[in-house]
């Protein structure tokens, strides 16, 4: 027997695999500019001026000087002060016809209407109520029994109807019955306060006579309440108002009401007392004046 030894050699083969990583570094630099800016910031100064009808934001000397007398105006009703401090004044009946005093000046000069003649043309008044000048100079006046306001062009003593029907009282928004006070938008008249009613109530008027604007404080209106007893403070186009002064529909002379506020319960012509005062105005250093009616004069309170 024979045996055959065969070997058997097993190679293995080890393959190697290397495997080179290339890392890429990216190296990013970044640039900054700072840019210096310059703030530029602007102030705006506004200066308010007090509003007159506020409750303690101005004081007046209780002592006024007569600056237009009976010698030269009989009947003052409204009465306005444009921005050259030109004082307005209606002097209601028997003159029919509206004065113009200037500013320092002593007597006063007519503007519109015929003296102690009235009529309803367009150069007379036929119990002329109110007055009010824009900033062109032009004049408006409420002339109560024609039923319609006037429009007067600067230097002009021929007036225009602007608004109501002459000599024609109504309730529609072209009349007017018993016109004496009035305020508008220089463009379209409004409904600014009312329409309700006469009444006591926060919604409605009780024959208002004296009304107060002055935008550049306040757009809210102030108006006398004549058988009301009462002002209200009236934001123009507002259902309701509010009460600043008296007691809806309760007359007397204590600190809290008022009588048909035209006067302070106790009636008289000397420095400290009015009769029946109607119109009211300020000038541009607040000053106040009044028109007053029963004493056939022009009433000045220095600001204190």
């Amino acid at each position: 027997t024979t045996t055959t030894t065969i070997a058997t050699t097993t190679t293995t083969a080890t393959t190697t695999t290397t495997t080179t990583t290339t890392t890429t570094t990216t190296t990013t630099t970044a640039t900054t500019t700072t840019i210096a800016a310059t703030t530029t910031i602007a102030t705006t100064t506004t200066t308010t001026t007090p509003n007159p009808c506020k409750s303690g934001a101005l004081r007046w000397n209780t002592s006024a000087t007569t600056i237009v007398n009976s010698s030269q105006i009989l009947g003052p009703s409204g009465i306005y002060i444009n921005s050259n401090n030109t004082l307005f004044i209606v002097d209601e009946y028997p003159n029919e016809v509206v004065r113009r005093l200037l500013s320092n000046a002593v007597s006063v000069t007519n503007v519109a209407g015929q003296y102690q003649s009235g009529g309803s043309s367009s150069t007379q008044f036929n119990y002329p109520q109110d007055v009010y000048v824009d900033a062109r100079g032009n004049m408006y006046v409420s002339d109560f029994y024609n039923c319609r306001i006037q429009k007067f062009t600067n230097g002009s003593s021929n007036g225009t109807t602007i608004a109501g029907i002459t000599g024609s009282a109504g309730s529609a928004f072209s009349q007017f019955n018993g016109l004496r006070y009035f305020t508008f938008n220089i463009t379209n008249g409004v409904l600014m306060a009312g329409n309700n009613g006469a009444g006591n109530s926060n919604t409605t008027l009780n024959n208002p006579w004296g009304i107060h604007y002055l935008p550049s404080v306040s757009n809210d209106l102030f108006i006398t309440n004549y058988n009301g007893h009462s002002v209200m403070r009236w934001t123009p186009g507002a259902s309701s108002g509010y009460f600043v002064a008296g007691v809806p529909g309760v007359s007397g002379q204590t600190s809290m009401l008022l009588s048909y506020p035209i006067g302070t319960g106790i009636a008289g012509n000397t420095a400290t007392q009015l009769n029946s005062p109607r119109g009211i105005a300020f000038d541009s250093a607040m000053n106040l004046y009044v028109s007053d009616t029963g004493n056939g004069r022009i009433q000045k309170f220095l600001k204190l």
